[in-house]
């Protein structure tokens, strides 16, 4: 064996160390932040039952609600970097466009986000985790001195161990960490990621069992003669979660036209609002996972089922715009559980399908509206396939998501999170680092597959560093002719970060530049 090549085996094999330190300790932070929340909701559940016989206990409930909320939102308001899921944080430091320090943000988003959701706001803890573990990665390769390299691979694989831990999806959480936030698929990225990914699920797994972390019992597999429902069921999806992008990227206009009310106070009010909803729908509480769970219970009416559908529509978004710590990613996900058996109660009304067949459209049209809003099919297909516990849904799946997908893509409809990260970038200029180092991963037809580096224009102010081919990294010079597979490390002055980016990744990814 050559010196080199000893030398990178060596390399990875303790960057292989590292993302299991990684995996372990993102997998023991973001499971208790998990079982803190489940807890939290559970004594929110209790306490209404027991004001149920002594309804005069409602009173210090909503003072407490009062001076939480303005508690938490003066702690966002003072460190705007744990607002919301915290993904468009995560992919601004994997771009190399945003910066932040690991612990201020650790445990700010770990207790900001146990008492936002726990205490019964619709927002899901899975964008929180994905941060969570983005902050340990971070934290970890930065006390080892690992480099800047090793530190944006510490940042994605945290990121999907927390996502993993959260959802017991290791194969989706990498997948969505490396295609919808990172996008890269380096060998040297995705082997990291992926050992993180499966070390946090284990500790979960420890923690909370072996049972999906979404049950949804189904007996019947969905006859071909009924495909035909797939594609409508796409359809509708598609036009809803058009409406979704719409609205939950104009919350901070629409907030920002309440003049007369400071935003540490916007938590306010969705807090209030959760007393009515405790009172009368206590299921409905939280991220919406013990909702999912329950449908298949609940009285099959159409009334019922539409009513929870703009019930966890109206109040997601009211939730969302008070700026506090938590995600939309299971709210997504139980809004599409919800129209899953709205439309199937709407068939059945007109006998164009069975009722036996409702768990199945829950599943169908979870994957189905998380894939038209994300604009990221594949994951949608794997993250339901995991959370669910079964791969006899496959093609089902692929039709109702690819299906919705092309719906939102007629429309014009942007990635959520690829929108959401652009208008959280916009607000974050001064965030940037000084020294900027920023990765692309090179698709095979694309203008810089094939090409030698003397023969591109380059934009000004940026140099490549170094050519990871596989295993094997190399040292460029003007006559090293690039390759599909190859990841480009890229210097580049701070000042034209966006700009370079989008030009080289385009150059990358595509062949008509």
């Amino acid at each position: 064996m050559q010196k080199g090549e000893f030398i990178h085996r060596h390399n990875q094999l303790v960057q292989v160390g590292r993302a299991i330190i990684i995996g372990l300790l993102t997998g023991l932070v973001v499971s208790l932040f998990r079982l803190a929340i489940q807890e939290l909701l559970n004594l929110v559940t209790a306490c209404f039952q027991y004001f149920h016989q002594h309804p005069t206990g409602l009173i210090c409930w909503a003072l407490g609600s009062i001076v939480l909320a303005l508690l938490l939102g003066l702690l966002t308001q003072r460190h705007p970097n744990i607002k919301g899921s915290g993904i468009p944080q995560v992919e601004g430091q994997l771009t190399s466009q945003f910066e932040e320090e690991w612990w201020a943000v650790l445990w700010r988003k770990f207790f900001g986000g146990i008492l936002a959701i726990g205490s019964g706001l619709y927002l899901g803890r899975e964008g929180p985790s994905i941060q969570l573990g983005a902050t340990i990665g971070q934290g970890v390769e930065e006390s080892l001195h690992a480099g800047k390299l090793n530190r944006q691979v510490g940042i994605a694989s945290g990121a999907a161990a927390g996502l993993s831990a959260a959802f017991n999806a290791p194969i989706a959480s990498t997948i969505f960490i490396l295609e919808e936030v990172y996008h890269n698929f380096s060998p040297v990225i995705w082997l990291a990621t992926f050992v993180s990914a499966l070390c946090s699920n284990m500790v979960s797994l420890t923690i909370f069992g072996l049972h999906p972390v979404l049950d949804v019992p189904y007996r019947h597999m969905l006859p071909t003669r009924y495909y035909w429902h797939l594609v409508l069921l796409g359809l509708v999806l598609g036009l809803l979660g058009r409406l979704y992008q719409v609205v939950i990227l104009r919350l901070d206009l629409w907030t920002a036209k309440l003049k007369w009310l400071p935003p540490f106070a916007y938590p306010v009010g969705p807090f209030l609002l959760v007393i009515p909803i405790a009172w009368y729908l206590p299921v409905t509480l939280g991220g919406g996972n013990r909702l999912i769970g329950e449908l298949t219970s609940l009285p099959f009416s159409l009334k019922l089922f539409a009513g929870l559908f703009l019930l966890r529509f109206v109040f997601s978004m009211v939730s969302y715009s008070s700026q506090l710590p938590g995600g939309i990613f299971l709210p997504i996900l139980t809004l599409g559980a919800v129209l899953g058996a709205v439309y199937c109660a709407l068939m059945a009304r007109f006998a164009l399908l069975p009722a036996q067949y409702l768990p199945n459209f829950i599943i169908y049209a979870m994957a189905g509206y998380f894939a038209c809003i994300s604009k990221a099919p594949f994951t949608a297909i794997l993250l339901i396939t995991e959370m669910v516990g079964s791969l006899a849904h496959l093609m089902p799946l692929a039709i109702v998501a690819m299906v919705a997908y092309l719906v939102v893509d007629s429309l014009h409809g942007e990635p959520v999170y690829t929108a959401m990260f652009n208008n959280f970038i916009g607000k974050h200029q001064e965030h940037h680092p000084q020294e900027l180092e920023m990765s692309v991963t090179i698709y095979a037809g694309a203008r810089l597959d094939g090409e030698r580096i003397m023969d591109y224009t380059w934009p000004a102010n940026s140099i490549v560093t170094s050519v990871y081919r596989g295993e094997q990294r190399i040292i460029p010079n003007g006559q090293t002719r690039l390759a599909a597979g190859d990841t480009l490390i890229v210097q580049v002055c701070q000042t034209r970060t966006g700009r370079v980016l989008k030009q080289i990744s385009r150059a990358a990814h595509y062949a008509d530049v």
